[in-house]
């Protein structure tokens, strides 16, 4: 059995439409019905809904908190880790900053640390959402210890992960033009 903690804090890849007022926002996590479309054998999965903002919303402080809770699992100490790898669901625009400081607060994790988002919603046609998370727990379960971001069939390592806007894709930054 593989035990794999999963964190949210918002993101495209959890925005829904609200009919009332035509507005696509973050107002509460959706992974749990994103995890009811996928078969996950032989996983039990924590998921701890820590935010649920875009990820230009988020601040240095929210920063923090997505290390502290990622230190919390363990993953920065073999005695006290509690999760056989880690996902966090992080909004696209900002989320190299984010790997960029679990990076420099967790240079040497024990597990692997996965950050995946969406360029298009879960709930849009065409959302890349659901392929990145399915690729994201694979990857939480068979990559190396690292801060990982793990989208369109792509598993690059922090430090050096960029997104290309023009090709809506993350690339290692030797490979963006």
């Amino acid at each position: 059995m593989r035990h794999l903690t999963i964190i949210t804090t918002g993101g495209t890849i959890e925005k829904t439409y609200d009919e009332r007022t035509g507005v696509l926002d973050n107002r509460a996590s959706i992974i749990r019905r994103m995890l009811r479309r996928l078969r996950l054998e032989q996983t039990s999965i924590n998921i701890i809904e820590l935010l649920s903002k875009d990820s230009l919303m988020l601040t240095d402080a929210d920063r923090r908190r997505i290390v502290d809770v990622v230190k919390a699992t363990g993953a920065d100490s073999a005695e006290r880790a509690v999760a056989d790898g880690i996902v966090i669901l992080h909004g696209t625009d900002t989320l190299e900053q984010t790997g960029d400081l679990l990076l420099s607060e967790i240079p040497e994790p024990r597990v692997p640390i996965v950050l995946t988002g969406a360029m298009r919603p879960f709930e849009m046609v065409r959302s890349d959402a659901l392929q990145n998370l399915t690729e994201a727990l694979f990857g939480a379960g068979v990559l190396g210890p690292g801060v990982w971001c793990v989208a369109h069939g792509r598993a690059l390592k922090f430090p050096g992960v960029r997104k290309d806007r023009d090709a809506g894709t993350f690339v290692q930054s030797d490979d963006a033009s």
